[in-house]
């Protein structure tokens, strides 16, 4: 496993930059129609979910839980044709699959970041965006009724928070060919 993610780094850092251009998007553009949000946020999932499916599927011959990383992908894949294939959404709709969305995957990371502590260092980077995942999908289900600017900002601050955290995590993993090991 530990291979596979230094070999492809740049997912990690392509996910970083598309949550990172996500975020940014959300705050220049505040007054963004559910359209446009449900068009932002299909395509951002979907670009996530595509790069988790195939560290997932790269991963299938050195790491028994290989699946985790592949069920990220397919929840990520999902949620984002979801969006494309239903535009009309509710806002509470959508409200309720980005959050159930950052939930799991959020879930999915911090698994990811304890196996992988006794392999690499930085892991802290990938269990602290599973944690900011997580808060913002409780946040988002406890606060359903939260006006749409402050949920558009909450969502771009996350986007912007996560994505800097994968970016770090991913030219972490680019530093060295071999990603320094703790106990080495």
């Amino acid at each position: 496993m530990l291979s596979n993610l230094s070999r492809y780094w740049w997912l990690l850092a392509l996910r970083g930059v598309a949550a990172v251009i996500f975020g940014i998007l959300a705050f220049v553009w505040p007054q963004l129609t559910l359209g446009v949000l449900v068009i932002l946020f299909g395509a951002y999932v979907f670009v996530d979910g595509v790069a988790n499916l195939i560290t997932g599927i790269s991963d299938r011959n050195v790491n028994e839980r290989w699946g985790l990383m592949l069920l990220e992908g397919i929840v990520g894949i999902t949620a984002g044709v979801l969006t494309f294939v239903y535009p009309g959404i509710t806002a509470v709709a959508l409200l309720y699959i980005i959050a159930f969305w950052a939930v799991l995957t959020g879930v999915l990371e911090v698994a990811a970041a304890v196996r992988l502590r006794e392999e690499i260092e930085g892991e802290w980077a990938l269990g602290l965006s599973g944690i900011v995942s997580v808060l913002l999908g409780l946040a988002l289900i406890i606060f359903p009724g939260a006006g749409a600017l402050a949920v558009i900002w909450m969502i771009g601050a996350y986007a912007i928070l996560f994505g800097a955290l994968m970016i770090y995590l991913g030219f972490k993993l680019r530093g060295s060919d071999t990603p320094e090991l703790k106990h080495a």
